[in-house]
């Protein structure tokens, strides 16, 4: 699992993404074990960075079974780890990290 983490956070950080946040949910109650978290620089670059990602872990055989995108957000699931390509002003609106660290502390 380190391994395919690490291959999504170095195409994102390749790629110019910002402030990106690995979060190990694998201990608690959730609907994967992981969540990557990444800010976009606008939606142009949001589609590139999931063509990237496309492109880059196609190789180790990840498997992309849904995208949902729109201009602020796009969520690309791959089965045991979501990953969020999220604006600035997105990330700041919907906060995520605080609710899964509010899920973590739910869950103990």
């Amino acid at each position: 699992m380190s391994t395919r983490l690490e291959k999504i956070e170095q195409v994102l950080n390749e790629k110019k993404a910002e402030n990106i946040e690995i979060i190990d949910l694998t201990s608690k109650n959730y609907i994967v074990d992981y969540v990557v978290i990444a800010t976009t620089l606008n939606p142009k670059h949001a589609f590139a960075l999931l063509n990237y990602l496309k492109t880059d872990l196609k190789p180790f055989g990840e498997e992309f079974l849904r995208v949902d995108d729109n201009d602020e957000w796009t969520i690309i699931d791959l089965g045991d780890i979501f990953i969020h390509l999220i604006s600035e002003k997105g990330r700041e609106k919907y906060s995520i990290e605080e609710f899964l660290n509010e899920l973590e502390s739910k869950v103990q």
